[in-house]
């Protein structure tokens, strides 16, 4: 498998030249994966890992409790092995101190760390994990098409009866036998849907119709996908999710464009929200946020009205346009060339939605109807 480690810690060392720095410490988990493709969570309420990646100029510590260290280095540090990087190992006794205290007691010279942590700089290092190195393309997209598979499985075997809370255990059990985390599960039938654009599963069945919506995590990477299954549709349905294509054709398309000239989030967010006026329902991306950058996080980058954050390209996106009662999310690895819907296994009806301002059409997928 493909880490891109060594275009990753160049990127890193970048950073620690730009800001006068001899190391950089990265503890958050999504960090953490982005440069190994490791995974050092135990507790998914903590904003760190069990163990922390040191880059320096010239090499790469670990620091890990004695509890956890074995682990770490036999199990969630693939990507350093596959760049043949042997890290320096500084452990500390489990009981002697957090993460954040061992990196205050072990960092050397001037350090930073995308943590507060006494002594030591805070540094945000998100900007650095795009754009995706071409080598680790191949890599996300086993990860989109197994995410996608297992909702698709799960979606197919819902009834009206289900509870929206049993299908979300469907889902993470389907997807944790595939070897991913399911930091968002949500699963919203025919009447919470219509009320709620974020349907936090309850006991309610799923009635006429339900979505599905997750964010899996492997090795990494995050994927985002909603499937919406109709067992007795509204006639409106089909129309608002027609609609919702076209806004979501359109943020892909003006991804493409804006990332091409090193634009802006913002600027994609002023053509998403033309699409909605265009479909007929203006005020429509006021009632949820559109999406935005993924890869290593549930999302790099949210987008909104004023958001500077740069496109860079290539890079996966996932953007999520809601019409009341109606969804459209799909993973897709936007490049200068084009725009690969990477959330597919061909198994699923789709329909392809026209850009609204763009000479560019996407597929996306339809909502199934179950018998």
């Amino acid at each position: 498998m493909a880490y891109a480690t060594t275009t990753k810690l160049e990127r890193l060392r970048a950073v620690l030249a730009e800001r006068d720095l001899d190391e950089l410490w990265l503890c958050r988990p999504a960090n953490y994966g982005w440069l190994t493709g490791g995974d050092p969570v135990v507790d998914m309420t903590s904003d760190v890992g069990v163990g922390a990646v040191g880059v320096g100029h010239d090499g790469v510590r670990v620091l890990a409790p004695n509890n956890e260290r074995g682990r770490l280095l036999d199990e969630e540090l693939p990507g350093l092995d596959a760049a043949d990087t042997a890290p320096e190992v500084t452990e500390f006794e489990w009981h002697d101190a957090s993460l954040r205290e061992a990196v205050a007691s072990h960092h050397d010279g001037v350090a930073a760390a995308d943590v507060a942590i006494a002594g030591v700089e805070e540094l945000d290092p998100t900007r650095v994990r795009s754009p995706m190195p071409p080598v680790e393309r191949d890599r996300y997209r086993d990860a989109c098409e197994e995410t996608t598979a297992a909702v698709e499985a799960v979606a197919r075997d819902l009834t009206s009866e289900t509870t929206e809370r049993a299908a979300a255990g469907a889902l993470s059990q389907a997807l944790f036998e595939r070897g991913f985390r399911t930091p968002v599960v949500l699963v919203g039938g025919g009447d919470r849907s219509q009320r709620y654009r974020h349907y936090t599963p309850s006991g309610a069945p799923l009635g006429d119709f339900a979505h599905l919506t997750v964010v899996a995590e492997r090795g990494g990477h995050d994927v985002a996908v909603t499937r919406t299954v109709a067992f007795d549709a509204p006639a409106w349905l089909q129309e608002r999710h027609d609609a919702a294509g076209r806004v979501a054709a359109t943020a892909f398309a003006a991804t493409r464009e804006v990332g091409s000239s090193v634009g802006s989030a913002g600027e994609v967010f002023d053509a998403l929200s033309d699409a909605y006026a265009a479909v007929g329902f203006e005020s429509e991306w006021r009632a949820h946020h559109q999406g935005g950058a993924i890869g290593y996080a549930t999302r790099e980058w949210i987008a909104t009205p004023d958001a500077e954050n740069r496109v860079a390209l290539p890079m996966p996106f996932a953007w999520n346009p809601t019409v009341q009662g109606a969804k459209c999310e799909d993973t897709a690895l936007v490049t200068e060339r084009g725009i690969e819907v990477a959330t597919t296994t061909g198994r699923w009806p789709t329909t392809t939605y026209e850009a609204v301002g763009y000479d560019e059409s996407v597929s996306f997928h339809d909502p199934l109807v179950l018998d």
